[in-house]
């Protein structure tokens, strides 16, 4: 095998989570490894096939081969954390290939097996459970199929699903891109009003969509969640954080398919097994 793209990000993945405190959101550990090896915003949008950011996937893969070998833990609320390996271990760059190599040799399910091991631009497994991840391919490419008046109430039912009320479709010509709004419960005594856009991008959303949506949601609230199936500039993702604006809750291709499997919101789960090497180990 020759070596793998991704393993060259499990050291500084190691080393962002010591930064954050030992755990850190996907999000956070991604933007901490991009700023520690100085990373331009092109390499960072660079996308496989998929539409995924190849440095996010790359990360993700990283992620994976780290969880199985004990120096990563992954919380049902998608947290990224070391285990006392992790906390106590280095990781040199001839390690993290050799890490590669094992739990790809290791691996059942067949899927790392048959991937170009060098390049490796599919989609990384699931958090929730290792599942093979593409599924998810095939989720986004459903809904990237859809007509955009469908993918509109798919988002309304998606919404509803993840607890909003009153959810409408109110997209029309001149409304500045925004598609329907919701009611969130904050708590028994308070909500507020969110409005959302969502549009099937195969591509990168830039920073003029959200300046234009922000502009068409001044006045009527100030809070907006922006839905796509495609990915978000890193120019984008800082206009949606910009100070002194109203705050643009982002949700990509990946965090979307995320949702879904969480929600288990046009998916079917099943059970699947793999060998407990541990328990053979007891007889030789």
């Amino acid at each position: 095998m020759a070596g793998a793209r991704f393993a060259t990000y499990m050291k500084p993945v190691i080393e962002a989570l010591r930064e954050l405190g030992n755990s850190g959101t996907p999000q956070e550990v991604r933007d901490l490894v991009a700023k520690n090896l100085q990373l331009t915003d092109q390499q960072r949008e660079d996308q496989v096939k998929s539409g995924k950011s190849r440095f996010d996937n790359d990360v993700d893969w990283a992620r994976y081969y780290l969880s199985k070998e004990g120096y990563l833990e992954s919380s049902q609320r998608g947290v990224w954390s070391l285990s006392e390996k992790g906390i106590t271990s280095d990781i040199t760059s001839e390690m993290a290939q050799g890490i590669a190599r094992r739990v790809s040799r290791q691996d059942r399910t067949g899927y790392l097996l048959e991937v170009d091991f060098e390049e490796n631009d599919l989609p990384a497994p699931s958090e929730s459970g290792d599942a093979p991840g593409d599924y998810r391919s095939a989720l986004l490419e459903t809904m990237k199929q859809m007509k955009p008046d469908s993918f509109e109430k798919l988002c309304q039912r998606f919404l509803r699903e993840a607890g909003f009320q009153q959810v409408e479709i109110i997209g029309r010509s001149g409304d500045g891109g925004i598609d329907g709004r919701g009611l969130l419960q904050i708590n028994p005594l308070m909500s507020i009003q969110v409005l959302f856009q969502c549009k099937r991008y195969k591509g990168s959303v830039g920073s003029e969509a959200i300046r234009n949506f922000r502009g068409a949601m001044t006045g009527r609230t100030d809070k907006g969640i922006f839905i796509t199936t495609g990915t978000f500039t890193a120019e984008a993702q800082r206009e949606a954080l910009r100070d002194g604006a109203p705050l643009i809750e982002l949700v990509d291709a990946d965090k979307l398919v995320s949702m879904f499997e969480k929600l288990e919101l046009g998916l079917r789960p099943r059970t699947v097994y793999e060998i407990d090497e541990e328990f053979f180990k007891e007889f030789p």
